[in-house]
């Protein structure tokens, strides 16, 4: 079966005007906006763009902020991403005497209030990128101790790898997504810390974590504390922080078992909507395949099902009523037909995927349906939409249709991935209503037979039905040539 998947499930995206909205009242855009438009000739900035100390006070009142410690590291930070994202453009001092340099309102600013909500999330995707560079960037607890003797930082000192700050970021972000979209469309529980930073160190095999591997998702969580504190400004995650004072009595230590009643107190976390195309949009830079609902439109029929061959049900419901929406019933009809064809292996859960893109195709697509009717490949499916449409004069299927039918859904469902319990039901369904099924199925003339046969060998519950049909593949086999 084909093995070329999707890693992701889709994740069905809010508008863009809806996540522009967002974007603007996130409140690290919003005060870098504010700050943008508060600078002027006199703001003085240092060689690396940042707003003079003694400007600082003054950027924290701007924001609503007071004049204390915190609100200037907030006006500071607002500051930064302001210069990142293109809001504000900072000159560099002019001549050798001159200490600092200006700002003033940079190109990206009148996006903010006259670009599309495309041109409003591209900003917002540079404060993110801002955001992200301070959530890796190395925790500093002493300076003196990096300080060298020239009074400048010593990096080489530092305990810290960039790098490896970002992919293990990367890795948490990304597993926040697949964990929340795993729980299904419209899933809202948040993911506990702990359980989010057990994902990344804990290896899937490992039955009781040892002490060293506790320790290291202790050190993780106390990171990721700070890290998501940092990326809720932006507007990426809703965080409820870890208490400080149950970490306090654990000693700054996760203990071994979690009570249910105090797991949120260790932290809950999840992304936002706005954070769900953030994350995304990062995915897709770095090469990770991270499909979204609506990504098949505009695509034709061959395409449609070939992508939502591995889509759970409610995207690929989503997906389809996207694609069905700009296509007459008719012709929408004809081409999904036309692509479902073929002895290919993915053709099975093509026709599948089509039958039930068909159920969402009122009547004006009869008349395609019925002209497929004696086709070899498509008549089954055919007289299946038909019949549960309840339409009259519905030819019966041949014989020789039924098992062609019959092992073309088995070999669809077993490449779907199908549950255990409900492969079983269908493969006992068919042994049970069917009598004499295997002794007739190793002639079915379709490419799946013998892999379906051996399928059944393997899941049927009743040893003498499977040993009956594992001799009935190896016929199939030998019936086939190989």
């Amino acid at each position: 079966m084909p093995q070329d998947r999707p890693t992701l499930p889709p994740v069905r995206l809010r508008p863009d005007a809806e996540l522009a909205r967002d974007a603007l009242a996130s409140p690290l855009l919003s005060r870098a906006v504010r700050l943008a438009r508060w600078a002027g000739p006199d703001t003085r900035v240092g060689a690396g763009g940042e707003l003079a100390d003694d400007l600082l006070p003054a950027a924290a009142a701007e924001i609503g902020l007071p004049d204390d410690d915190d609100g200037q590291a907030y006006a500071s930070e607002a500051w930064r991403a302001a210069v990142d994202a293109g809001l504000v453009a900072v000159e560099d001092p002019e001549g050798d005497s001159a200490d600092h340099g200006t700002a003033a309102a940079g190109d990206h600013l009148a996006l903010i209030t006259s670009g599309s909500p495309q041109d409003v999330l591209a900003v917002w995707l540079e404060t993110l990128e801002a955001a992200y560079a301070d959530a890796i960037a190395p925790v500093l607890d002493d300076l003196a101790d990096i300080v060298g003797e020239d009074g400048d930082l010593d990096y080489n000192a530092l305990d810290w790898d960039p790098e490896a700050e970002a992919e293990f970021l990367d890795g948490v972000l990304g597993n926040l997504y697949l964990l929340t979209l795993a729980d299904g469309e419209g899933a809202d529980e948040p993911v506990p810390l702990p359980a989010l930073a057990a994902s990344m160190i804990v290896p899937d095999d490992m039955g009781e974590p040892t002490d060293d591997v506790l320790e290291q998702v202790s050190t993780a969580m106390v990171r990721l504390d700070d890290q998501f504190r940092l990326l809720e400004g932006v507007g990426l995650v809703e965080y409820r922080p870890v208490d400080e004072a149950l970490m306090a009595e654990a000693g700054d230590d996760v203990p071994d078992a979690i009570d249910e009643e105090d797991v949120s107190r260790y932290g809950l976390v999840r992304l936002t909507p706005l954070g769900f195309y953030g994350v995304r949009a990062r995915m897709l830079e770095a090469g990770v395949e991270a499909p979204a609902v609506g990504d098949l439109a505009d695509k034709g029929a061959d395409v449609l099902l070939d992508g939502l061959a591995h889509y759970p049900e409610q995207a690929a419901r989503a997906e389809t009523e996207r694609w069905l929406a700009r296509r007459e019933p008719a012709i929408a009809t004809r081409e999904l037909l036309a692509a479902a064809r073929g002895a290919d292996e993915g053709a099975p859960l093509r026709r599948l995927r089509c039958q039930q893109a068909l159920t969402l195709v009122g009547p004006q697509g009869e008349p395609e349906v019925r002209g497929v009717l004696d086709d070899p490949e498509l008549g089954g499916l055919a007289r299946v939409w038909l019949t549960e449409r309840g339409a009259s004069e519905v030819p019966a299927p041949s014989e020789a249709m039924i098992f062609w039918l019959s092992v073309d859904t088995i070999a669809a469902q077993l490449d779907a991935g199908g549950e255990l319990e409900e492969l079983q039901g269908l493969i006992q369904g068919l042994t049970g209503t069917h009598t004499g099924f295997l002794d007739a199925a190793w002639r079915v003339d379709h490419p799946a037979t013998a892999d379906v046969l051996e399928a059944m060998g393997r899941l049927h519950p009743e040893k003498r039905v499977a040993k009956e049909a594992r001799k009935a593949a190896f016929r199939a086999r030998s019936r086939q040539g190989g």
